[in-house]
């Protein structure tokens, strides 16, 4: 009976001596990150018109100013989306638009050709890191670096004449790094305006570009919005006879979607 006793009391303090050994334990124990990722992905449509200089084959640069009907009238192939990844204040974001236009011209007297076949294609594609200067629950400011790559290429194909058959394409890639600024804000449980400002080129790739967009959203669903806004893009490019100075700009309609 007394060594039962004993073997209890042995017992209760060999407990009592390891609870505040658990409770350091607990103390010191790291924390597990219960904070979890973000994304967001958009389709949208740009509307924009293209004006400014384009000059190629070292020819002397020529003014172009295409309203986006003229635009879309030609347009064989576009996309364009975006995507955004967040975590806590940091963000990774890409940006890609492609487009894909091709025109018929006739020619004069037809002798030398009938008729060229003018295909344009255009990529830009965007990388940004950024990082939130100021976040709560109805604002966001953040702050981005990053690149954009360029190609742009012209390609024109004779038919018929002296020439037919013969084919010509001019056009370049380069890649600018960039800067700025991303801003939302919850104006109404349903209602957001969203924004960004960025500048780049510096010389490194174009000798300058910008990118300026605003609009207004409205959130449907936890996980599904409708965005409307405008959009205004610059980029002076210039190397070995090709010349891109131009301005694109026009309307945004985009369909958003959160995950």
């Amino acid at each position: 009976m007394i060594f039962k006793s004993l073997k209890a009391l042995a017992t209760a303090a060999l407990f009592s001596a390891a609870l505040p050994l658990a409770g350091q334990a607990a103390d010191i124990a790291p924390v597990p990150d219960t904070s979890d990722w973000s994304f967001t992905a958009a389709a949208y449509v740009w509307g924009a018109g293209l004006s400014g200089d384009v000059g190629v084959f070292g020819l002397p640069p020529q003014d172009v100013d295409l309203p986006f009907s003229d635009i879309i009238g030609s347009l064989d192939f576009a996309f364009m989306g975006l995507a955004e990844a967040r975590k806590d204040r940091f963000m990774l974001g890409v940006d890609l638009t492609y487009t894909n236009v091709g025109k018929t011209v006739e020619t004069p007297f037809g002798i030398l050709a009938n008729k060229i076949d003018i295909t344009n294609t255009s990529l830009m594609l965007t990388g940004l890191a950024g990082y939130a200067l100021y976040d709560t629950d109805v604002a966001r400011l953040d702050v981005v670096v990053g690149g954009r790559y360029y190609n742009v290429n012209n390609e024109f194909d004779v038919r018929g004449g002296f020439l037919g058959g013969k084919s010509k394409d001019d056009g370049a890639n380069w890649v600018d790094p960039l800067a700025g600024a991303k801003l939302r804000v919850d104006l109404l449980p349903d209602v957001y305006i969203a924004s960004w400002g960025m500048i780049g080129g510096f010389g490194v790739g174009s000798d300058l570009m910008w990118d300026l967009m605003g609009g207004a959203g409205y959130d449907f669903t936890e996980h599904f919005s409708a965005f409307a806004g405008y959009r205004a893009m610059s980029v002076d490019y210039s190397n070995d006879g090709f010349v891109y100075d131009v301005v694109e700009q026009g309307p945004v309609v985009a369909a958003v979607f959160k995950f």
